[in-house]
């Protein structure tokens, strides 16, 4: 049977944004709540996270911003990036599911995993929370991948909003793929075609901007078209995904039209490009109903033998 981790842990719900606010805990609760009733969560691997160490963070982020979230005493980084009392242990258990994850997959307990985190870390740079991010949760997860041996990761993400963060961490690697999928012009107005990574990197940093609008069509031709052959001729050893199903047609943070088949069409193409290991990190997603069925068809996907 194909081993698939779920990882999560109550602190992310501890992480506490206005009520207002789109990124809540109830995102957390209903994907947790459909994966029950559908019984798929009997199917998974629970695998608790490990608290991230601030040398783990340190890995992406510099010392000058770690010290600062460390004694942070405000209530938000930016206009929509708030911290609550709980904020740094949530991010730092965050960032530690991805660790966790990168060793199970090493160790070969598993070859899949979803991490059902909060905050999400895609837009954090690496001296700068923003965008409801404070880590950047994958961007760790994919150094770490390289400390511990595993020689080159693909970084694919699906956000409506571009991965400006990840994307300015690896800009100048090449031994770290970063593809993005994302609405543009839109926040944070980064992620044109041309930005293609810079130095020995010049090649490793792939953006598709997508226009309002567009629906299954469009994804599906990129997902299945472009997308496999890049995977294939840079050859990764694990692939991690940033997960943001605000592009699905319900959501009302962004302005993408992609039904439920899109989204299972993008997760099974990602899936059956390579026999590597696959980990998937929640990003956005704000719409209650659409976000867990979006997450309820991933684990799906993850749980076919491919």
């Amino acid at each position: 049977m194909l081993k698939v981790g779920f990882i999560y842990d109550d602190i992310f719900l501890e992480h506490a944004p206005p009520p207002w606010h789109p990124e809540r805990k109830e995102r957390l609760v209903r994907i947790l709540n459909s994966l029950k009733t559908s019984g798929l969560l009997d199917r998974l691997l629970l695998i608790k996270p490990r608290r991230a160490t601030f040398d783990d963070i340190a890995l992406v982020h510099t010392p000058a911003y770690i010290d600062m979230i460390r004694n942070f005493a405000g209530e938000c980084l930016d206009l929509d990036t708030f911290v609550s009392g709980r904020s740094l242990e949530s991010a730092l258990y965050a960032a530690g599911s991805l660790l966790e994850a990168v060793d199970r997959c090493e160790a070969g307990e598993i070859k899949r995993a979803f991490c059902a985190v909060r905050p999400p870390g895609h837009h954090a740079e690496a001296d700068m929370g923003m965008g409801f991010c404070i880590f950047n949760n994958i961007a760790i997860g994919a150094r770490y991948a390289l400390k511990i041996g595993f020689r080159k990761v693909f970084i694919i993400d699906f956000d409506a909003h571009h991965g400006n963060g990840t994307q300015h961490v690896f800009e100048e690697s090449d031994t770290v793929f970063f593809f993005s999928t994302h609405q543009y012009p839109f926040y944070p107005e980064s992620g044109k075609d041309l930005e293609r990574g810079k130095g020995k990197g010049e090649g490793y940093t792939y953006n598709v901007p997508i226009l309002k609008g567009s629906g299954n069509r469009d994804y599906l031709y990129i997902y299945q078209d472009i997308l496999p052959d890049l995977i294939r001729r840079f050859a990764p050893e694990i692939i991690l995904v940033s997960a943001g199903y605000d592009i699905h047609a319900q959501d009302p943070h962004a302005n993408m039209r992609v039904t439920d088949e899109g989204i299972r069409g993008i997760i099974r193409s990602i899936l059956t490009i390579l026999p590597c290991p696959v980990v998937f990190t929640l990003e956005g997603g704000y719409e209650l109903h659409a976000l867990e069925d979006s997450v309820r068809i991933t684990i799906e996907e993850m749980l076919k033998e491919k």
